[in-house]
């Protein structure tokens, strides 16, 4: 079954959403519904995690699953950047669910992809499922990306100078409970000097943020910015509920 592109049950009646805006580094970004980041100083639009094939990928080995998952996943791309016209989009890495997804897509899906790519300057940063994008998709392929205050790799660094890091990799989810419901979104999570952002992927899954895998790189607390329903609301760490918590 294909995600949803957003939360549920977070309503206009909840919390009231602090501004949509989120500051890194000094760079002011606007995190949207979809999970996409973009950076209007600088005009980029940013996505994580596309993991594109990943349903033909589990289907190879016997996990049949319905096959749509790129097209989804590409027909909210595309949706992202006809709203915010970017000059430029990265790609966090894990675009492709491996190495021979991009043998597997489908001629109107490689020729969406094509179109997208050329029409702007592109960038697939290197991931863990795909060390080695293709580059006859248009863009150009990196490790990691500086541009100014902001440095954009897959995963975060453990350890190291990472102010203004943006990074993917970890899926983040979070939870909340709003009048006496426990609701689960994806969510983008910063502490100012860093941030996450979540799976764009219409088959991803996500893990919780207070995870230790995610929390350990946020050590002071950090801010999750849930994808709700028709808008994107801010929960410190604090308010946050664990997987196992009532």
């Amino acid at each position: 079954m294909i995600a949803q592109r957003s939360g549920k049950g977070l309503e206009p009646r909840d919390p009231e959403p602090r501004d949509p805006a989120l500051t890194v580094n000094g760079a002011r970004l606007h995190p949207d519904l979809s999970g996409a980041l973009f950076w209007p100083d600088r005009s980029t639009l940013v996505v994580s995690d596309l993991h594109l094939e990943k349903a033909s990928s589990f289907a190879a080995k016997g996990h049949l699953l319905p096959p749509y998952d790129t097209a989804d996943t590409l027909h909210h791309l595309q949706g992202a950047i006809l709203r915010f016209r970017p000059a430029r989009v990265i790609c966090l890495g894990d675009s492709f669910h491996d190495g021979e997804a991009p043998a597997r897509l489908d001629g109107e899906d490689a020729a969406r992809i094509r179109a997208l790519s050329a029409d702007r300057d592109w960038i697939w940063i290197r991931g863990n499922h795909d060390p080695a994008p293709p580059e006859d998709w248009g863009g150009r392929v990196a490790s990691e990306l500086t541009l100014g205050p902001l440095t954009f790799r897959h995963e975060a660094l453990a350890a190291g100078p990472f102010g203004g890091e943006v990074s993917g990799h970890y899926h983040p989810k979070a939870s909340v409970r709003v009048r006496a419901r426990r609701l689960t979104a994806r969510c983008f999570v910063t502490d100012g000097r860093r941030l996450i952002l979540p799976a764009f992927g219409a088959f991803t899954g996500g893990l919780d943020v207070l995870n230790p895998a995610i929390a350990r790189h946020f050590a002071a607390g950090f801010v999750a910015h849930l994808l709700g329903r028709d808008r994107v609301f801010a929960f410190p760490s604090a308010a946050l509920r664990g997987r196992l918590e009532p």
